[in-house]
């Protein structure tokens, strides 16, 4: 996506908390696609294992948030030979233009995806004007 103003994207790094944490570990942000056509922006973050009532999606002041834990994968009998998913708390956070019609931000999970359709407003939406004669 090209230098665009319609969702500001924070780089990846470990999620610097404005409070003290009361819970001890990392804090890891999930990777993300974002693309778009003139309708919306499509966002898709990397969840796997993560059940949808795990994540916690908060839209406040333009500001879009995505928030949960991703809990353990091995079973009660299996001990970790080598771990590459982020396990834990994770945080994302993108800041929202006009151009987004925050009412209508529909949010979706499925097969480790997470994906949130952020419609684009009316007016930012690019329509023909016809011409008439007279």
């Amino acid at each position: 996506m090209a230098e665009s103003k319609e969702l500001q994207v924070k780089g990846k790094h470990e999620v610097a908390s404005p409070a003290e944490q009361t819970r001890p570990g990392v804090v890891f942000t999930p990777e993300v696609d974002i693309f778009e056509n003139e309708q919306q922006i499509n966002l898709l973050a990397d969840m796997p294992g993560v059940a949808p009532n795990d994540v916690k999606i908060e839209l406040n002041d333009g500001l879009l948030s995505i928030s949960g834990e991703v809990q353990p994968f091995e079973g009660k009998d299996e001990s970790d030979v080598r771990i590459e998913f982020e396990i834990g708390r994770f945080y994302r956070q993108f800041t929202l233009s006009e151009v987004v019609d925050q009412s209508k931000i529909e949010a979706k999970l499925d097969d480790g995806v997470l994906r949130l359709t952020l419609p684009k407003a009316e007016k930012a939406i690019p329509r023909q004007i016809a011409v008439t004669a007279g």
